[in-house]
């Protein structure tokens, strides 16, 4: 079988220029491997810090990126993209111009006969009102209308504000964040039958095994800490590991 790669968490235009170009090498590092491999990828949400899609044009600080996708896509990579809260509208131009599919919310798959439930991890307390309207507001296919008749400086800027929105209203301790998700996949495995709980959101990397001996819970982290991690899937077993320094988990299921 092919190996299946994760990344999530990236924030590709959050930092200077500096660490973006940085994490624009890491991610060519990464889709070489996944060329070579002849794999599949899995970005698990927000992998960029925000997105606004015009009819004739895009935001030149994502073109590093998106053009590594377009190399994937067309070299025949399946490729899968999971909106998260920054990324949180990716509309027709990654479906239609990169072959890439796109998903919202959290979505079961299988994945060479084992049972996956992949969410980026937003959206998950039902009791989050905010949040709830927050993305009512950026996903509403009018309200994106309205920004992409302004000029395109103006609309990025409110973009961009949107995220800073998203990302103050998330603000909290991560390890707290980190526990609900847990918390969550430990009760939706109580609920159905599946293998792996495959997140991010938290920033906080992490894989362990649940409470019912069988199922795992992973994290994938960020990129944005000087860190470039990422998730294997081959031959059964899903593992943790690290660009530029090797492997950071043996896939064993023990916290990294």
């Amino acid at each position: 079988m092919s190996k299946c790669f994760f990344v999530s968490d990236i924030h590709f235009g959050l930092q200077p220029v500096k660490e973006e170009n940085r994490k624009l090498e890491r991610f060519e590092q990464l889709s070489g491997m996944i060329d070579q491999e002849g794999g599949r990828l899995y970005l698990v949400g927000d992998i960029l810090d925000y997105w606004m899609e015009f009819r004739h044009l895009i935001p030149k600080y994502f073109d590093g990126f998106l053009s590594l996708l377009r190399n994937l896509a067309r070299r025949g990579v399946d490729v899968h993209y999971f909106a998260g809260n920054h990324d949180f509208y990716l509309g027709d131009f990654f479906r239609q111009q990169l072959g890439v599919q796109t998903y919202y919310g959290m979505h079961e798959l299988d994945i060479d006969g084992k049972r996956f439930v992949v969410t980026h991890g937003d959206g998950l307390d039902k009791s989050d009102i905010g949040y709830r309207l927050f993305v009512k507001l950026v996903r509403n296919r009018y309200n994106l209308s309205l920004l992409s008749a302004l000029q395109p400086d103006l609309a990025i800027a409110i973009m961009r504000r949107f995220s800073r929105m998203s990302r103050k209203h998330g603000a909290q301790d991560e390890r707290a964040e980190s526990g609900f998700l847990l918390q969550y996949a430990e009760a939706l495995a109580g609920e159905k039958y599946f293998d792996y709980f495959v997140c991010g959101h938290s920033h906080v990397q992490e894989q362990q095994t649940l409470s019912d001996s069988r199922t795992q819970y992973i994290n994938l982290g960020t990129w944005i800490n000087g860190r470039y991690p990422y998730g294997v899937f081959h031959d059964g077993v899903f593992s943790l590991q690290e660009l530029g320094d090797g492997r950071i988990d043996s896939g064993d299921g023990n916290k990294p």
